[in-house]
C-alpha cells in the first residue's frame, strides 16, 4: 500500500512511524517487518479510523511473577483516550485483578476470567455489540494449547482466555487488531511460521486482520494513537507527561517491569528517557505531518 486515506485525502507517509515504534528492537520484531505491508501500523489505523462508531474491546494484560506487567495498560488506555474523543466508547476486557489499572482513567473494565469458556465470550459479543477489537501485549494460546510467557513457562493459571473473542470475531463481520513485541501475543498466528523460524520459539496461533509488531507494545499502540491522530488532523494522543504519569499510578497499584521484574515506571527494561524519546518523536511526527495539511503530499 503505497498511499493512506488521511481526512479524505492521500497522504504519502514513509514508514516514518514504524521506524519509531521498532527502535532499541531487542526480540527479533525487525525480522518480522519484511513479512508484513511497510506501512503495517498505518494500516492498522486506516481500519480502526473506517469502523462504524459504537463500543470497541480492547484487551490487555500479562502476567508476570504474581502481577501485571508495565507494558499493555498504558498503550491500551493511551488508544483508549484516542477512541474515546473519535466518537467510540472503549471497554477494557480483562481479568477483574487488573480492573483498577483502567478504572483509575475512567474507563469501563468487563471481566474475564481465568476457567471463562467460548460461551461466556460469545455473550460479550452478543451483549455489547462491538464493531471492533483491539489486543495490546496479551498473551495467546499456542500449538501446545497452552500460554506461555517469553521464557516458555506456562502461564495458564494466571491467564483467562481472552483470546477467544479474537478467535471467534469473525464468526460475527468484527475486525480484529493486535500489537505484540515478542511473538506469544494475540495476533502473531499472522506470522506464527516465521517466528517459529526466525525466532526459535513457540508462538501464539491466534491471527488477527491486521497485526502491528513494535520492540514495546506501548510503542506499537502509541503508533496507532500517532496515525489516528495525523488522520483526524488534530493531535488526540496524550503528551509524554499523561503517559508518564500513568505508568507511574500502575506501579504504585501493583505492576511490575516484565523484563527484570522490578516494581519501577521502567516498560521492558527500557527506562523513563527511552519511553519520552519514543512518545516524542511520534507526538513530533504528528505534528509535522499536520502543519503540512492535508491538501499536499506530507511525509510521516
Amino acid at each position: 500500500m503505497d498511499d493512506l486515506l488521511i481526512t479524505g485525502k492521500q497522504v504519502d507517509v514513509m514508514d516514518h512511524i514504524e521506524n519509531i515504534i521498532l527502535r532499541h528492537s531487542k526480540r527479533g520484531m525487525q525480522k518480522l517487518r519484511p513479512y508484513l505491508d511497510s506501512q503495517y501500523c498505518g494500516i492498522a489505523a486506516q481500519e480502526i479510523m473506517a469502523w462504524k462508531r459504537g463500543i470497541v474491546f480492547l484487551t490487555t494484560g500479562f502476567y508476570v511473577a504474581g502481577f501485571p506487567e508495565t507494558d499493555g495498560p498504558a498503550g491500551t488506555v493511551v488508544v483508549a483516550e484516542v477512541l474515546s474523543k473519535m466518537g467510540f466508547k472503549p471497554i477494557i476486557v480483562t481479568e477483574s485483578a487488573y480492573a483498577k489499572l483502567f478504572e483509575i482513567r475512567g474507563f469501563e473494565v468487563v471481566p474475564i476470567e481465568v476457567g471463562d469458556e467460548t460461551a461466556y465470550c460469545r455473550q460479550l459479543i452478543m451483549r455489547y455489540h462491538p464493531v471492533g477489537m483491539i489486543s495490546i501485549e496479551r498473551c495467546g494460546i499456542n500449538n501446545k494449547n497452552d500460554y506461555q510467557n517469553m521464557r516458555g513457562i506456562s502461564i495458564r493459571e494466571h491467564n483467562a482466555p481472552a483470546d477467544i473473542l479474537f478467535s471467534i470475531a469473525s464468526e460475527y463481520s468484527i475486525k480484529t487488531v493486535a500489537v505484540g513485541d515478542g511473538g506469544n501475543e494475540i495476533g502473531m498466528g499472522v506470522v506464527a511460521d516465521i517466528i517459529e523460524k526466525e525466532l526459535s520459539l513457540i508462538p501464539c496461533k491466534v491471527p488477527v486482520d491486521f497485526l502491528v509488531i513494535a520492540s514495546v507494545s506501548n510503542w506499537g499502540a502509541y503508533g496507532i494513537a500517532a496515525y489516528l491522530s495525523i488522520m483526524a488532523g488534530q493531535l488526540l494522543m496524550p503528551e509524554y507527561s499523561w503517559i508518564a504519569s500513568y505508568i507511574e499510578e500502575t506501579v504504585a497499584i501493583g505492576s511490575v517491569d516484565g523484563v527484570t521484574h522490578e516494581q519501577v515506571p521502567h516498560v521492558d527494561g527500557f527506562d523513563e528517557s527511552v519511553e519520552q524519546e519514543i512518545v516524542e518523536a511520534l507526538i513530533n511526527e504528528v505534528q509535522l505531518n499536520i502543519a503540512a495539511g492535508t491538501n499536499k503530499k506530507a511525509s510521516v
